[in-house]
């Protein structure tokens, strides 16, 4: 047993043993208004996370328990310190502070497990019931702080699925439709799983991620819908536009193909009219009225794509078509700078040079002009004048 405290020592012992209850009793309360214990208390749990929470929970009862002895003992030594302690009375102390003074009663052990002695009844050293403490409070804070991480791991996720999903319309899609109830029943799930057995594992961050896709999925592809609804009008005005730009386009190439034929050869045939859209484009109002915004989006796509093809084509043939003639003047031009570079040579009156000169200028002033012909002929007059000039130098 210990030696017998002086005054000063009692006082001292008190002290410390009632500022470390103060800490003591300021860890559990914060254990206790947590909020993963709330959680906990306040939920119908299931499976996994019952059986954890049902074992922490006898321990956090015994805690409190076993902290209600432990701060009587302190409060009776302070109390004798109170009264001007004679050497009775510091004995008392001493006992209190330093022998088994703090008494639990946890009833007799199952009858199987019951010793004959057994009295129900345990008595701990404050060391020991702070030891018997720390151990039962690491404990249930693993139970507890293990379910609020759980809860925010998950939580938060849903909740931003949650609200993907509150803002989606189906607009008639019969497949975002289901897609819609898929995801909201997941999310049902996860949420139930939240709440009763958050320990159990299965609502963990890599489901609510997939989830979140999901309904970031269902999302856009309603905002898509949205869209095409809003839009509708405007597109369908856009594409008659177009297929009236077609036209002209095709129009126009047939025109400059048509000036063209009559003055070169081998021009190039305007692509097949696909352009006579009407009967497509007058179903597309069809399909507004049905409110079928996926096909109406499909079948708007499909025909700009098209419109946007045949324009193309349309211009790039009249743009063969207008080189065509400029490949025409192109030789004529050059034809007659060769014939003044023959001037200037003093070869104007050469036979051979004049013949391929007439050659040259009969194809290309012959209509329709034959322009490879043509341009073979101007090349065999522009090697014969370059020859002659080589001679002369």
């Amino acid at each position: 047993m210990a030696a017998t405290f002086s005054r000063e020592q009692a006082a001292d012992a008190v002290a410390a043993a009632r500022d470390e209850r103060d800490i003591i009793q300021a860890n559990l309360l914060d254990l206790d208004g947590s909020f993963g214990k709330r959680l906990l208390a306040g939920a119908t749990l299931t499976g996994i996370t019952r059986q954890r929470w049902e074992s922490a929970a006898a321990t956090l009862a015994a805690l409190w328990e076993l902290y209600a002895a432990y701060s009587a003992v302190i409060d009776r030594a302070a109390e004798a310190l109170a009264r001007r302690p004679g050497q009775r009375e510091l004995a008392d102390i001493t006992a209190l502070l330093t022998g088994p003074s703090v008494e639990i009663d946890h009833g007799p052990a199952p009858l199987a497990l019951r010793n004959l002695a057994d009295a129900g009844r345990e008595q701990l050293t404050l060391t020991a019931a702070r030891a018997r403490m720390s151990s039962a409070f690491a404990e249930v804070t693993g139970v507890v702080s293990a379910a609020e991480q759980a809860w925010n791991d998950v939580a938060g996720q849903l909740d931003s699925a949650a609200a993907d999903l509150s803002g989606v319309e189906v607009l008639g899609d019969q497949d975002l439709a289901a897609e819609l109830a898929e995801v909201q029943a997941e999310l049902d799930r996860l949420r139930g799983l939240l709440n009763a057995d958050l320990l159990g594992g299965q609502a963990n961050p890599a489901a609510a991620d997939r989830l979140l896709d999901r309904a970031a999925a269902v999302a856009a592809r309603s905002a898509g819908l949205a869209r095409v609804r809003d839009g509708a009008k405007q597109r369908i005005a856009a594409v008659t536009a177009a297929a009236d730009a077609a036209r002209a386009a095709r129009e126009d190439a047939a025109e400059a193909r048509l000036r063209a034929a009559a003055k070169v050869t081998s021009v190039p045939a305007v692509p097949a009219d696909r352009t006579d859209l009407s009967a497509r484009i007058a179903a597309l109002d069809t399909l507004l009225t049905a409110g079928r915004w996926t096909r109406l989006s499909s079948e708007l796509d499909l025909i700009e794509r098209e419109l946007a093809s045949a324009t193309s084509n349309f211009r790039d043939t009249e743009r063969t078509v207008a080189a065509l003639l400029s490949r025409r003047d192109e030789l004529r031009g050059l034809l007659d700078a060769y014939k003044a570079k023959a001037a200037r040579l003093g070869a104007a009156e050469d036979p051979g040079l004049a013949a391929r000169y007439g050659q040259a200028r009969e194809l290309l002033w012959t209509a329709p002009c034959d322009l490879n012909a043509a341009a073979d002929a101007v090349n065999r007059f522009q090697q014969a004048v370059l020859a002659i000039g080589a001679q002369r130098l």
